[in-house]
């Protein structure tokens, strides 16, 4: 031997070489992992439609008593139970599990009961430390029963536990809970249910085996998302339930709302199922930013506890709301497909299934549960039974038991003549010498008895039930029908008929998606209602029919005739004008114009201040200038054309305490006219007014007494002269508002002459004992209406009267006066 070389270096290594089939080597650890990830991980079995991870958390948590009547423990100690005993696989994928079965958005029927951050479509969930959980009534459901023998028991990966093959599942929970999961080489995509249809479907196909799908749909229509919203084309549902496999596509349920008076905008209350508001946010802004999407404002998630989902999209004036939600539609989230590929385990070996299969292997599984339970309960009875007879024989006969007792040697020795002397079972007689003396009573006799008595009935009946199949499919349908009434809930998603849609994918045109530009009038009503008449089609004028007697608020303050995509201005108490567009505004008919169908100028416009009032409505483009009067006397024209590039401005500026009571537009041949509140009538043409800029303040209109203020403010058209009206009421200031209705006169315009600008005017009101000025005063083109403050009619008298006359008492309050719908 070399020095320094021990013996074991000088020794040859022992190799050993096996050569293999590379490619059958391969094939078969590819099919090895294959089965593993369909048999073990990927797919739910059609029994209870649960995957293996599932079932360990619902059996785990069972074994635990985390029952719904119990507090919330940590996700992490019951994934932690799970990989210990049962999951030999990592925590995370055990909580992923957990928190789906706890996800309402998710489930149509939650199985686990969380508490705390279990997340959102939009969000993960908190980590297993920090949320909580216990079993949801329904998961008890799933479980119950699992101590009487109802399914097969199978050792976990390492045999040292036991866990059931397949839960007893009293509700029908791969087609109520839906599925999903990616194996090799296959996939599964199950769409959520109605258990209440699920379990009418069931109960059908339990007392008629030979139903056709067509008579299982009417009680299954389609799938039932936990999110609600719509199916649109129930081809792709029937394809599935015949098949397994189908498509359809799912729609957001949308309402478009008035969103302020001025502005419409669609509202989200429903999403496709899995589709979170984020995600939609998300491609509605990436569109509109591409210009892919137009007619689009802006977009608020105002989602929160009390009102659930709510995504609110704003819509721009002019654009037509149907038309942007249809490219929505198209471009968003709001509608998404959903693909069903019912793959599930059936006796291990993955299946297509389709509806008639589906509730076939459900209701044999519950047939074999409910066999074996009987069975099993049975066997325990009759086990009781026995033990209770032998009890009976004893007690019968107990001073002989004991002595037999007494004399034996030992135990065995008198179990062996307990069995003799008595004709007992061995179990008997170890039964009798466990006895304890204080059921040697006479009570314990009876109450022996009564449990012999009942034994003997649960044997019959569960007897009887072993012995008839239809009695043991009717216990299946009655176990249903109490699973549906605890978990059942009404349906969410509505589900429609396909609508044709145009197969094209090229932008739209903006200009489809905006309302057309046609000829309309809006009208102010007196009582502060705004509304827009179109003009019908074909037509460049519209044509108003008055409104019957009994209509409320059909009084007009002014109306100004344009068209419904042109800007026009409102001028206020405060000596503003407010740019809008009449597109926004109800629309009414032109033949039966409601102004109490219109909507308040003052939220449509949406005026901060509840004093500020609109008095009229005035054209922008129009080359008469906008006249003003105000409540101290001052007159203004404001030139027309020349108006300020801002959504709001003053049209004059006022001077402390002061305000405007009356602004329409006009010409120099026009005539304009001041009514004071000591009932002083002035009337001069507006030629004496010369046109000012927006800043003005105006100048001398009309001369008030002290004390005195204008009540009224008109401008008369030159052409309307010998038709109007002057219309006043009397009442005193120190009666309660609303106790005397007054004194009304209705005199002839004509009758009044016309003084110059700046002077007194003339008495248009006589006033008589306990008056003291005017409450309402109006001049325009007959006939007047007057309104109450309700907006409903009032009779004013005959017109005629003398321009100074002290006029007739009303029978109720006049609120205001305007004109009639002409």
């Amino acid at each position: 031997m070399t020095p320094g070389k021990s013996e074991s270096s000088s020794s040859p290594i022992a190799e050993r070489i096996d050569e293999i089939d590379v490619a059958e080597e391969m094939q078969g650890s590819f099919l090895e992992y294959a089965y593993s990830v369909i048999y073990s991980r990927a797919l739910p079995d059609a029994r209870d439609g649960l995957k293996p991870v599932q079932r360990r958390i619902l059996y785990m948590m069972s074994d635990m008593g985390l029952r719904p009547d119990r507090g919330h423990v940590k996700s992490a100690r019951v994934v932690g139970e799970v990989m210990g005993k049962l999951h030999p696989h990592g925590d995370s994928a055990i909580y992923d599990a957990l928190v789906r079965l706890a996800q309402a958005f998710t489930l149509r029927v939650p199985l686990v009961d969380g508490h705390g951050n279990f997340g959102s479509l939009d969000d993960g969930p908190a980590a297993a430390r920090y949320t909580e959980a216990r079993m949801a009534p329904a998961a008890v459901s799933m479980t119950e029963h699992l101590d009487e023998d109802v399914v097969d028991f199978v050792p976990n990966y390492d045999n040292s536990h036991e866990q059931p093959e397949v839960l007893p599942a009293a509700i029908p929970n791969l087609l109520v809970n839906g599925a999903s999961g990616i194996a090799v080489g296959m996939a599964t995509n199950m769409a959520p249910h109605n258990l209440v249809e699920v379990v009418a479907a069931a109960r059908h196909l339990l007392l008629n085996p030979e139903a056709t799908l067509d008579e299982l749909m009417e009680f299954v229509p389609g799938p039932d998302f936990p999110s609600g919203g719509t199916i649109v084309g129930l081809s792709g549902v029937r394809d599935a339930y015949a098949t397994g496999r189908g498509s359809f596509k799912t729609r957001a349920k949308v309402s478009v709302e008035q969103l302020t008076p001025r502005k419409a905008g669609l509202v989200v209350t429903e999403l496709p199922y899995l589709v979170g508001p984020e995600k939609v946010i998300e491609k509605i802004k990436d569109g509109v930013n591409a210009k892919k999407i137009t007619g689009i404002s802006d977009v608020a998630d105002l989602t929160d506890r009390t009102k659930g989902l709510r995504l609110v999209i704003g819509v721009k004036t002019g654009f037509n709301p149907q038309a942007v939600l249809e490219q929505l539609y198209r471009m968003t989230p709001l509608e998404d497909s959903f693909n069903i590929n019912n793959v599930a385990l059936v006796d291990g070996q993955p299946q297509t299934l389709g509806l008639r299969e589906l509730l076939d292997v459900y209701l044999a599984h519950r047939i074999r549960v409910i066999t074996r339970r009987s069975e099993y309960r049975l066997a325990r009875r009759r086990e009781r039974l026995h033990l209770v007879e032998g009890l009976l024989i004893a007690i019968l006969d107990i001073d002989e038991v004991i002595q037999v007792i007494r004399s034996s040697d030992d135990a065995e020795a008198a179990r062996t003549r307990l069995e003799e002397v008595f004709d007992l079972s061995r179990l008997q007689a170890e039964y009798i010498l466990e006895l304890r003396l204080r059921r040697l009573t006479k009570f314990s006799r009876i109450e022996l008895e009564a449990e012999r008595d009942q034994l003997l009935a649960e044997i019959a009946a569960l007897e009887e039930l072993l012995a008839s199949d239809v009695r043991i499919r009717g216990q299946v349908a009655e176990e249903l029908d109490r699973a549906a009434e605890l978990f059942g809930t009404p349906r969410r998603t509505m589900l429609t008929e396909a609508r044709v849609q145009p197969k094209t994918r090229k932008a739209v045109d903006p200009a489809t998606l905006e309302h057309a530009d046609v000829p309309c009038r809006v009208i102010l009503g007196s009582t502060g209602r705004i509304a827009r008449v179109d003009a019908p089609e074909g037509e460049a004028a519209v044509t108003l029919t008055p409104p019957s007697r009994r209509s409320k608020h059909d009084a007009v303050r002014s109306e100004v005739a344009t068209t419904s995509r042109t800007e026009i201005g409102a001028v206020t108490s405060k000596g503003r004008l407010i740019r809008f567009s009449p597109m926004d505004l109800p629309a009414l008919p032109p033949n039966s114009v409601q102004l109490g169908a219109g909507v308040r100028v003052t939220d449509y416009l949406a005026l901060p201040d509840r004093t500020e009032q609109v008095l009229a409505v005035v054209s922008l483009d129009s080359q008469q200038s906008i006249v003003l009067g105000t409540e101290q006397g001052v007159v203004k024209r404001v030139a027309a054309g020349n108006y300020p590039n801002r959504p709001d401005f003053e049209v004059i500026a006022l001077k402390p305490g002061d305000r405007v009571v009356g602004a329409s537009q006009g010409g120099d041949d026009d005539e304009l006219v001041f009514v004071t509140s000591d009932a002083q009538l002035l009337h001069f043409p507006a030629s004496a007014v010369r046109p000012q800029g927006c800043p003005a303040g105006g100048m001398a209109g009309v001369k008030l007494d002290a004390g005195a203020r204008v009540i009224s403010f008109t401008v008369i058209p030159r052409a309307d002269i010998e038709s109007s009206v002057v219309v006043t009421v009397a009442a005193s200031a120190d009666t309660l508002l609303g106790a005397d209705p007054g004194a009304a006169k209705v005199s002839d315009f004509a009758e009044f002459p016309g003084k110059g600008r700046a002077t007194g005017g003339v008495r248009a009101h006589r006033f008589l004992k306990g008056q003291d000025g005017l409450s309402v005063a109006w001049v325009g083109p007959g006939p007047a209406r007057a309104l109450g403050s309700d907006g409903s009619l009032r009779v004013l008298p005959e017109g005629g009267a003398k321009r100074d006359g002290s006029g007739q008492t009303l029978d109720a309050v006049v609120q205001v006066v305007g004109r009639a719908i002409r």
